[in-house]
């Protein structure tokens, strides 16, 4: 196996500001990738993520969206296109896990809020994707799932349907655009220690139960994702599409899970 090289790509990593996606923007353009690196409402931070590229003499641009508005979704690939290019990686990152409630005494609004910038967010970037991609006959599509795809979490219903229908999603756009040289992946993280779930990793006692659940008998490192994100772009997985790497440690083989408990 090579080294990964994406000299001359360009990549769009949602939710890039932080956890997950900041280590999915780094490790592309360590790559060779010229990153946008979006933010939602933390400016400093993705500056932050973006000096810390060019420092590596690499290329990076900050560019912010709204994910619930294809407005400003339009615009921001209209950006990286007058900055960057033409986007060939596109990595849907962004995401909440929304507010704990049990259906029927839960707020519809933020059930709402949670679908439109987990699910309705990756939709409107893809159809800016693969309206360029298609162009020039190449590019790969890559979704940050869950582990929730397959395991039920009490009162994040919002979560894990948003989760499940991005899967599918990735799947069925694989089979639209597998004629136009697009690809189209999902990546399914399971435990990751992030700033979002410190007080879990940072406390024995559920880090033990966690551990437990685990096979391999701990969380992983939002490079661990980064690392599948960079072989799912890279042309090593270049006859790979429609299906979903999974970066859990064998949580899903955790015995009560795979029984449905």
């Amino acid at each position: 196996m090579g080294k990964i090289d994406l000299t001359g790509k360009v990549a769009i990593v949602t939710g890039a500001s932080g956890g997950i996606g900041k280590a999915i923007a780094i490790g592309l353009a360590s790559a060779g990738a010229s990153v946008a690196v979006h933010f939602g409402r933390n400016k400093n931070a993705a500056d932050e993520v973006v000096n810390k590229i060019v420092a590596a003499r690499g290329k990076a641009i900050a560019v912010s969206a709204d994910m619930a508005d294809p407005v400003a979704v339009e615009e921001m690939f209209r950006k990286v296109d007058s900055s960057l290019g033409p986007v060939d990686i596109l990595v849907n990152s962004a995401g909440i896990d929304g507010v704990r409630a049990m259906l029927g005494d839960d707020d519809i609004e933020n059930w709402k809020k949670v679908i439109s910038i987990n699910l309705y967010g990756p939709y409107f970037c893809s159809r800016m994707a693969i309206q360029r991609m298609k162009k020039k006959n190449r590019g790969v599509i890559i979704n940050i799932t869950s582990d929730h795809v397959n395991i039920p979490w009490q009162g994040y219903s919002a979560y894990c349907s948003s989760k499940a229908g991005l899967d599918m999603m990735a799947k069925t756009l694989a089979q639209e655009t597998a004629t136009m040289g697009i690809r189209v992946i999902s990546i399914a993280p399971g435990a990751i220690k992030t700033a979002i779930n410190k007080s879990v990793w940072e406390n024995p006692d559920t880090l033990k139960d966690l551990d437990d659940k685990i096979a391999m008998g701990f969380p992983g490192d939002a490079e661990d994702v980064a690392d599948a994100v960079l072989f799912a772009a890279s042309d090593m997985a270049k006859y790979i599409t429609g299906t979903t790497i999974v970066v859990d440690g064998g949580m899903l083989i955790y015995p009560d899970f795979r029984h449905g408990g």
